[in-house]
């Protein structure tokens, strides 16, 4: 895709305005920078360094690591933020959101419990194949060092884990069912199947054919001695010691100090002000109002039967359904490409990343989402669109178009590669990402595809809407779950009964509600946000509104949390009243 970057806000205020704030600020923001950079060897890489490490997730060096944050965070929010430029009230909104996270998150203990019902520490660490650089031979010097590291990291994460079962701070139980199932595909009979070996298989033109011997036959070694059993170690762990221990109440209220939890989590999750109750009504309202909507479709293909028949209908005729996972990519690709066309028609400002659509992989596949938008680790990487090809009876082509712009473009790929493409930011800028923010434009970008002509049939709008009211759903769901006493089946026949999400999907997707407390709140709340300001920008500026415009003003400053969007949103439509109106003083 081209990129067509025009002077963005940030660079017209750090040239007109510093006031002393302003300096505090980018003061604050160095020591930021240093401070994120010695945290973890994978932030700040240095060859033959610490690059050859993992980070350090002992007692002593988290707790450093915390009362750090929590002298950068009190100078922070002593910073009179009325009197920074618009370009550092956004780099403090944002700084200040993720600081408060990182501190709450270490106060509430999430360190104990580093898993979910998807995934988990022993997947995330996997990734190192793809964070690293390997061009030289201290590079795979470096690798192999980090392959060595990994039995020690193992442990620590398990000492946290135990420290979470005594003090009752696990995943609930019902979730892990299975989630063994992870671990056993990284155990590999033959090593040269392992994860970690791939970078090991086409090595690089700069490494002599000699050294490329002996460094695979040392990785060889060190994955079959350490690498392995550590994973045989962490699942006989998880099977006769964890899930046995697990707490038997799914709600985040179960949890030590759990009523102030999961308020934090909702807070955090949807970055206003709001209750969990507040939430909780608000998904009814949208529930109700999407329903009618589907009735309207419902009568219009003339289906002979009511709401739960044709959700059956949907849910088990072949002709919804792809024969082979390379039918469903594709499907996916025609859309995505399809989309891309129509990009330049809402957005001025397009990214020069380019992404692939591609499968969830496997040994994540079984409890995963139906597909997700898996970002570049790198500046020489591609994003990519994972589809989950998993269980194919369970993957409805009736709802692809709307997950494939959600997921790759307008979605995740397009706001997340406009904001690592950012200019003139601090870094902190280019790789925050904000759920609200990111997850409310991914549903938003799914209602796009109605002004885009996506949406080809009733079916699949059908589809789009199943989508939307899933998400209002969530707001109901995990509200529910988390704070009202909802059992997991409450939970599962609600969202069963109100989309047309297969059954297999609602159940993981509950389970992942569940291990993951208020995230599921993003998606609708976001959406809701921008759609108001855009109605907003609609009313106020009529027949001067420019859609591929108000969509810049979203996206270019990247990740922030809805408030300081709002406030974007109103400068954007005042400066553009006052042009109006100077524009009409001139006619005159």
């Amino acid at each position: 895709m081209g990129c067509t970057h025009s002077l963005n806000i940030v660079e017209k205020n750090t040239i007109n305005t510093s006031s002393k704030s302003d300096q505090q600020l980018q003061q604050l923001i160095h020591a930021h920078q240093r401070f994120y950079q010695q945290s973890s060897p994978f932030n700040a890489p240095e060859v033959g360094g610490n690059n050859a490490k993992l980070p350090n997730l002992s007692p002593e060096f988290l707790a450093k690591q915390n009362r750090k944050r929590e002298s950068i965070y009190s100078t922070l929010i002593n910073i009179d933020a009325d009197e920074l430029n618009l370009d550092n009230q956004i780099n403090s909104a944002v700084l200040t959101y993720t600081l408060k996270n990182q501190l709450d998150s270490y106060k509430n203990k999430e360190h104990y419990m580093p898993l979910t019902a998807e995934s988990g520490f022993h997947v995330w660490i996997a990734n190192i194949n793809q964070q690293v650089n390997l061009k030289n031979e201290q590079d795979y010097h470096d690798y192999l060092s980090k392959l060595r590291a990994l039995p020690s990291y193992f442990e620590q994460q398990i000492a946290w884990m135990n420290l979470g079962i005594e003090e009752g701070i696990t995943q609930p139980k019902v979730v892990l069912k299975g989630f063994e199932q992870s671990i056993i595909t990284f155990i590999k009979e033959d090593v040269t199947d392992s994860e970690y070996y791939k970078p090991l298989k086409n090595m690089s033109v700069y490494v002599s054919p000699e050294a490329q011997k002996s460094i695979q036959k040392e990785a060889q070694q060190i994955i079959a001695e350490q690498v392995i059993p550590t994973y045989q170690r962490y699942y006989a762990y998880m099977v006769n010691h964890y899930q046995p221990h697990a707490r038997n109440n799914i709600a985040a209220t179960s949890l030590p100090n759990g009523k102030n939890y999961y308020q934090n989590r909702v807070e955090h999750y949807t970055t206003i002000d709001i209750t969990a109750e507040q939430v909780h009504q608000k998904g009814l309202e949208e529930v109700k109002r999407i329903r009618a909507e589907m009735n309207v479709i419902i009568k219009q293909v003339e289906f002979d039967g009511d709401f739960t028949e044709f959700v059956n209908f949907l849910r088990n005729d072949k002709q919804f359904y792809a024969s082979t996972p390379i039918d469903l990519l594709k499907e996916a690709s025609y859309i995505a490409k399809k989309m891309d066309a129509k990009l330049p028609s809402l957005f001025k400002t397009l990214p020069r990343t380019p992404y692939g659509v591609t499968e969830v992989p496997a040994n994540i596949a079984p409890k995963y989402t139906t597909g997700r938008y898996s970002g570049p680790s790198r500046d020489d990487q591609a994003g990519n669109y994972w589809v989950n090809t998993y269980r194919l009876d369970r993957r409805p082509l009736y709802v692809l178009p709307a997950l494939t712009l959600h997921e790759a473009v307008p979605g995740h790929h397009l706001q997340g590669s406009i904001a690592k493409e950012m200019q003139n930011v601090p870094k902190f800028r280019n790789r925050t990402y904000i759920s609200a923010f990111g997850e409310g434009w991914g549903l938003y970008s799914e209602y796009l595809g109605i002004e885009a002509g996506i949406y080809e049939n009733p079916y699949q709008d059908f589809g789009r809407l199943t989508y939307e009211m899933w998400r209002a759903c969530r707001l109901v769901v995990d509200t529910g779950m988390h704070a009202q006493g909802w059992s997991r089946q409450q939970a599962i026949d609600y969202l069963a009964s109100n989309t047309a999400l297969s059954l297999h999907n609602v159940q993981t997707e509950i389970d992942r509600y569940i291990s993951w407390p208020g995230q599921a709140l993003s998606y609708k709340i976001g959406e809701l946000t921008i759609k108001r300001l855009r109605k907003n920008a609609e009313e106020a500026l009529e027949e001067r509104f420019d859609l591929r415009d108000f969509h810049d003003q979203i996206l270019k400053n990247g990740s922030m949390p809805l408030s300081m969007l709002e406030k974007i949103v109103n400068q954007y439509i005042t400066k553009k009243q006052q042009e109006i109106k100077r524009q009409g003083s001139h006619a005159k």
